[in-house]
């Protein structure tokens, strides 16, 4: 296959590792591998995935009759380095050491860059990540949290809250750096950022415990009866943060982070189940109420995305509560593939220079 400008774009999940082949903006191909818990579970550290990820790759790849050569670029999702601003990224060598450092976070983003690497090395072509999780464009007034070692973290779907937001910019011709936007990705987890001139001057750690619960993490909790949980010696710290990321929410009240099977619960009477559905709708209301006052309420529009969105009961509830500070606009889903290779393709096209991780401007 021979084509203008054709872009692999890979984004590594949890469970699973999304593909994406395009000829600049336009998909050709896209294809889900789920991955069973049975086979992750062979691996102590997500970076361990990486030839098992690249043999799924390369398969596809091979089936499509496709070769490395072919690419123009390589993209991957970014992972948990340390914060830059918001952008398409060269993979060079330190990105590459961070990621893969003994004391790295552990997140399923992290393999995004270095799959991007080793396959764009073999090919001959650049590789890049865009708006990894850590973009941090917090203003200087949402850094501080109450206590100075603790200061408040910038990771959330950068990458998905960016491409929508644009998105939107484009439907209504205006530019994204002209507007004022407070976006929900409702998905696993649950990020609820301000977005403001193009950047994003607020947001909830949507991974280490700010915000709403969401489907499988608990969101904040009170402080202090966390701490006494802590030394309660009832859990271990690797215990502890299992409940928070991945044990929380819908999966700690009613055993599943599926919010068709929590609607099914509903529709068969399970009071319960109405109750906490309710609690998550009211939980991510007060988040977007939150945001609303930075700019004086001068919000040009609300975002609901991810794949919570596509809950017509959800979105019903939800929008009713917010829609006095701005119009609501739902685009429900993640499209991060094309968000990834559009910022690829920005970069090839000289629409965009790609920035050089480890030099300025770092935050």
């Amino acid at each position: 296959m021979t084509l203008t400008e054709l872009i692999l774009a890979i984004n590594p999940g949890s469970t699973s590792t999304k593909l994406g082949v395009f000829d600049g903006e336009r998909e050709l191909i896209e294809e889900t591998i789920e991955h069973p818990l049975e086979q992750l579970a062979k691996y102590p550290r997500i970076i361990r995935q990486r030839d098992f990820r690249l043999g799924y790759i390369t398969a596809m790849l091979a089936k499509n009759k496709i070769v490395l050569k072919d690419f123009k670029a390589i993209v991957g999702r970014g992972g948990l380095l340390r914060p830059i601003p918001g952008g398409t990224y060269l993979v060079n060598d330190r990105m590459i050491e961070e990621l893969t450092a003994e004391n790295a976070e552990e997140h399923a983003s992290n393999l995004g860059g270095i799959l991007a690497r080793v396959l764009a090395d073999e090919g001959g072509c650049p590789a890049y990540i865009v708006d990894p999780v850590i973009v941090d464009e917090l203003a200087p007034v949402a850094r501080l949290s109450g206590w100075p070692e603790l200061e408040r973290r910038s990771v959330f779907h950068a990458l998905n809250h960016k491409a929508i937001a644009q998105k939107y910019a484009r439907e209504i011709g205006r530019n994204y750096e002209q507007l004022s936007l407070i976006v929900a990705h409702l998905g696993g987890g649950i990020s609820v950022g301000l977005h403001d001139q193009g950047k994003v001057i607020d947001v909830n750690n949507a991974l280490s415990g700010e915000g709403p619960f969401s489907p499988n993490r608990t969101g904040g909790l009170s402080t202090f009866d966390l701490a006494r949980l802590c030394f309660s010696g009832k859990y271990s710290f690797a215990e502890i943060k299992k409940i928070l990321l991945k044990e929380g929410g819908l999966i700690a009240y009613l055993g599943t982070a599926d919010i068709r099977r929590v609607e099914e619960m509903i529709e068969q009477g399970d009071k319960k189940a109405a109750l906490v559905f309710e609690a998550l709708i009211y939980q991510v209301a007060k988040e977007i109420g939150s945001l609303a006052p930075v700019l004086n309420g001068k919000i040009d529009a609300i975002i609901l995305t991810g794949g919570v969105a596509y809950s017509e009961r959800f979105i019903s509830k939800l929008s009713p509560m917010v829609e006095f500070i701005a119009p609501v606009k739902l685009y429900p889903g993640a499209e991060e593939l094309s968000a990834l290779a559009a910022g690829a393709y920005r970069v090839l096209t000289g629409l965009e220079e790609a920035r050089i991780y480890g030099e300025p401007p770092e935050i």
